[in-house]
């Protein structure tokens, strides 16, 4: 039976499909449906570990991971990274706690309606198109990271400069010229059914690379856990 994807991103009341995924904090695979009926569970759909903000939001999700555990929430990060790249990463920088699964050819991010961005030069139909144009009038915060805010474009290029991080083969496998996999988060209940979300869909690309207000993240997941 193949799987149905959405078309647009799952919104509270919607109930996402079971995703199979390559487990890269332990050994064989991670179901959604290990989590319904037995926990609630944040699930963090993010691009491949070369781009340096989904890097941080990984981090980010790692350091809220054991105030969501004190209410009974599971965390799930998935990187669309083949998953012995990801394993080579992560063992270099840890995310202690928190479950993570490779992703590289993006089921999840389809079956949770989060789409592959085109990158064109003046055209924007968001979200399945935006221009270039577009992109550098965007402004990314990051502070303490960046002196300013800048296009999306020029702070990734100085926080992976800063980072360090050597791009290898495995992370231009999962590369789509032209494209951009946008991401997102998502509060499932013990049913697997979504209550609360934060993509970059929403706004007409003001999130773009924007981390989640983790006080709204808290405040959610409060109301689930009760």
């Amino acid at each position: 039976m193949s799987m149905r994807y959405a078309v647009q991103p799952l919104q509270p009341g919607d109930r996402p499909p079971n995703v199979v995924l390559d487990a890269v904090s332990r050994d064989g695979t991670i179901a959604l449906d290990e989590f319904r009926g037995r926990s609630p569970v944040l699930i963090g759909l993010f691009r491949g570990l070369l781009c340096p903000f989904c890097r941080r939001h990984v981090a980010a999700m790692a350091q809220l991971n054991p105030a969501l555990r004190e209410k009974g929430i599971h965390s799930l990060a998935v990187v669309n990274t083949p998953v012995e790249r990801a394993r080579l990463y992560f063992r270099y920088h840890p995310i202690s706690g928190l479950l993570a699964a490779s992703d590289p050819e993006r089921v999840s991010h389809r079956a949770f309606g989060l789409p592959l961005l085109e990158i064109t030069e003046n055209e924007t139909d968001w979200p399945s198109k935006v221009g270039m144009d577009m992109v550098m009038t965007m402004r990314v915060e990051q502070p303490g990271e960046l002196p300013e805010p800048m296009n999306p474009a020029a702070a990734g290029d100085l926080l992976n400069e800063k980072d360090g991080y050597e791009i290898m083969e495995a992370d231009q496998q999962v590369r789509v010229p032209g494209h951009l996999q946008l991401v997102g988060q998502f509060l499932l209940d013990r049913d697997g059914v979504v209550r609360w979300s934060f993509t970059e869909v929403e706004g007409e690309g003001r999130n773009m690379c924007r981390a989640l207000n983790p006080e709204e993240l808290i405040s959610a997941a409060a109301q689930v856990a009760s």
